[in-house]
Order: C-alpha cells, then structure tokens, then sequence
C-alpha cells in the first residue's frame, strides 16, 4: 500500500494482509525463522518491483527521484547516483520513493531539513499533467500485475504444470462414463480421434462438448476399444461453496491408493505406516483408488480402523483411529472429518509450453487470480465472507515458509499470487493507497480543480486509521488462529 500526504510515493507492506485458507499451527514456531525469511524476501521483492514501477514511469514523465528507499526509518545503507539518493533503511515494513515536488516524508518527516533546494518546475511532480501523475500512480500496481503474469509464464515455460495420467479413477454410478462402460484403471487414449496425453485434456473436451456424445477411444488390459459417453450437467460449488453447475461424465482421474507421505504426531505415524505402503482394504473392504480411501477415513472420525497395507511383497494388517479435524470453507462454515495424517503419492508429469503459449498462459492465469481476488475482497465487505478469513503478517510467513519448503515452483506461485493481492489491495479507492490517489484525481478531472490539501489531509487521515485498523484485525486473526484459547476469550 502506498502512502503519501501529497502525492508522494510510499509503499507500507504491513506484512500484507491474506484471505486466509487454512490454519496456523505449532509448526510455525517450529520453523519460524525460515518461514520469516521466506515471507520477507517475497515481500522485499514485490515491495522493490512496486516501488520500480512508480520510479521508471516517474523519470520516463521527466519527474524527478530524490530517493528510493527499500523500507522505512534510518538508513541502513545508502549511496547516491545523480539525482537520486538509493537506500536500505531500518524498518523493512515497505518503501517509498521520493519525487521532486513532494512533502518531506519517512525519515524527513521526522527530522525536517531547516533549507529545501529550490524545486526545478520541469521536474515537479505536481505541476505534471493529470494523467501523466495517474500513470506515474497505477505504475506501482501495474508492476506488481507485470511480475505475477512473467512469473505464471517464466514457470509454465521452463517447468511446465503438474498433470495426471489420462487414467479412469473413481466411476460415479448411473453416470455417463458408467453407462457408457467405463472402469477404474482404463486409460483414455484418444477423444473424437484426437489423441489424449493427460487428464486436463479430458476435462477440457468434456466441457468444449456442452452435452454432445463424446467418442472415448480407451485402452483396458492393452486392448483398445472405443466407447461413447455423453456429458451431462452436475451440481458443483464454487471456491465460496455457491451452487452451481458443471459439465461432467462423472469419472475422475486414477489416484493409486499408495502412501506417499507420513505427518509425524499424527494416527498413521503412530500406527507405523510408511511412505510407498499400499492400502488394498479398509475393515475388509477392497480399496482400488486414493478416493475411496480419503472418503473412508474421513466420514469415520474416531472409529478404530483396520488398514490391510502391502508393504515389500507381503501383506499385514495394522489398526489405525482417524483424528478429527476441523475443516473450514471460504464462508467460515466448519466441517467435523477424520484425518489420520497422509498424502497420496501421485504420479505427475509435467507439460511445458513454448514461449508464446507460456507467456498466453501467464496472462490468463494473472486474470483469473485477481478475478477470485476482487470477488473475495468484495464478499469480504459485503459479509459473504466472515472477516475471521483476513489473515495477516504470520500467516503469510507460514504460508511462505510451506511453499519455500515444497519448493521453487510452489514458492513462485505464492509470491505471483501475493504479487496480485499486493496490486489489487494498492487500487482500493481508500486514502493513503494509490486508489485513494487515483480517485483524487479522477475528482480533480471532473471538477477542473484539485482539492484543498486540508480535505485531503483529512481523507488520508480517516484512511490511516482504517488500514492501521485492518493491520490489528488481521494481526489478532493470526494469534487465534495460533493460540486458539486467545480467540475463546472473545467469543
């Protein structure tokens, strides 16, 4: 976010604000020190790109830079290049970049100069045409929507995206890939003639079908035999558990029902199961795929289960009670299931794209993330969303800190997706944030005249106090989400 008191540029991270998904947990203390280093090298870096954009679009417009400055408060480490002073300072909450023209802010706010240099007109930001200000404003932003697309894209063109076998998993009875005789394990070959390489493709046909019959063309114990299904719409939900509806031949993708990783303290390590162990029966009954495995265990919550695992060639039986765990949906509703703490091992490839693919790709994915993310700000004012979902400087060090641990692909994602809040967050029509400063001078454009400073002031003032309010909700979001007993004492 950025503040100003008229028109100068400042970026306040307040260790950002997040729609948080899940929960925090004693592992953050655990890894506190990597997940704080995660969280401030992603931020540092999403602060540095915002504060680049207004710096380059700033002298591109003739404005003068006195100062860029990596966080806040005393300078750390400074040296000076022509005009302008770069700097790294005590307080890395944000950064902020000093246009010729502008009032005394940062550390000169504290410590005024008693002489300013006379200010050349031809660098001064304010005396700038309207939109060349504006443009000078949404750079910040802009930047941060530039950085997520190359990210999506750099990602989608040298590592590609994770994806399935084109293998049948679970068949839903009565539904169209079980009329049209499909099973577990077949391996879809070819739609309409057109040869299939991953599962994505499958959903893809299904849905570009809108209910025409679909000529599946599937290979069963290595014969080959063709097969026609017709899609039909299925009730789904959306990511915030609205109805809907979607195309769907009710079959999804096959998930071996293996063992891949094993939670320490949880039921399933304390029943010694171990990575690359075979579920095959659950209370006597046969497993063939990781859905029906999930599904089990989770409607059975405190029940004593018998797991038939095969483990080197050979077949035991172990005993194993699932946890219950508090699953929480994006309107905050709370579900009761069983865990007993294990991932599947699934078996992904991954598709690369060439360049111009990747970078239509990046763009898109850009799109879609600040799409769900304006629609999640507003269901978060209209109430759809309870507030209890704000998540603040510790849940993000635990997300980054997961994402780090899961790797770099995972952790570029997170900093794309952060990247895209960031931006969307800086264009709210809210004093102090470039929005608020965007909105000033759409007014300036309408009334032929800026506001007087004093009403300005008084916006900026009133925005101070509500983002100051949102950085303690969020904060007091974390700690209960940490400390659960803090959040007991006010409910």
């Amino acid at each position: 976010m950025r503040l100003r008191r008229s028109g100068q540029a400042v970026t306040l991270a307040m260790g950002g604000v997040l729609l948080a998904d899940g929960t925090l947990s004693a592992a953050l203390l655990g890894g506190a020190l990597d997940y704080v280093v995660s969280a401030l090298v992603a931020l540092g870096a999403l602060i540095f790109i915002h504060e680049l954009g207004h710096f380059l679009v700033a002298k591109a417009m003739g404005v003068g830079v006195e100062r860029f400055s990596l966080g806040f408060g005393p300078r750390i480490f400074s040296f000076r290049r022509g005009e302008t002073e770069y700097c790294i300072s005590i307080v890395p909450l944000g950064g902020y970049v000093k246009m010729t023209g502008e009032e005394a802010h940062g550390e000169d706010a504290i410590h005024p100069a008693t002489e300013e240099p006379p200010v050349d007109p031809a660098k001064s930001f304010a005396t700038k045409p309207l939109w060349a200000r504006a443009l000078i404003v949404f750079a910040g932003p802009g930047m941060n929507f530039v950085l997520a697309a190359v990210i999506f894209s750099v990602v989608f063109a040298a590592v590609g995206v994770p994806v399935l076998e084109p293998t049948i998993g679970r068949v839903t009875s009565d539904s169209p890939a079980a009329q049209g005789g499909l099973r577990p394990r077949d391996r879809v070959v070819a739609i309409d003639g057109k040869p299939v390489e991953h599962w994505g493709e499958i959903e893809e046909a299904v849905t570009r079908a809108n209910g025409r019959p679909l000529a599946l063309t599937i290979e069963r114990d290595g014969v080959r035999q063709d097969v026609t299904v017709t899609p039909r719409k299925v009730p789904v939900r959306t990511p915030f558990n609205e109805p809907t509806e979607a195309w769907s031949i009710g079959a999804r993708p096959y998930l071996p029902p293996v063992v891949g990783e094993v939670r320490p303290g949880m039921p399933a390590a304390e029943a010694g199961l171990q990575p690359r162990d075979r579920i095959v029966a659950l209370n006597g009954q046969p497993i063939e795929t990781w859905d029906e495995l999930a599904e089990m265990i989770s409607a059975r919550a405190d029940e004593t289960l018998t797991l038939r695992i095969e483990r080197g060639g050979s077949r035991m039986d172990v005993t194993v009670t699932p946890r219950v765990e508090v699953e929480r949906d994006a309107l905050g509703n709370e579900t009761k299931v069983g865990r007993i703490g294990i991932a599947t091992a699934t078996s992904q490839s991954f598709k690369r794209s060439d360049p111009l693919t990747a970078l239509a790709r990046g763009v898109a994915r850009t799109w879609d993330v600040t799409a769900i993310t304006v629609v999640s700000i507003w269901k978060l004012v209209t109430g759809t969303i309870p507030a209890s979902n704000i998540g603040g400087p510790l849940q993000i060090s635990m997300v980054a800190g997961q994402q780090a641990q899961q790797g770099l692909v995972s952790y570029a994602f997170f900093v794309a997706l952060i990247s895209v809040n960031l931006a969307i967050l800086n264009l709210l029509p809210v004093p102090m944030l470039d929005g608020g400063h965007l909105l000033f001078f759409a007014i300036e454009g309408v009334l032929g005249r800026p506001l007087s400073l004093r009403k300005r002031e008084i916006a900026q003032q009133i925005g101070l106090a509500l983002l100051l309010l949102l950085m303690v909700f969020a904060l007091f979001n974390d700690l209960t989400r940490l400390l659960p007993p803090v959040g007991k004492l006010f409910r």
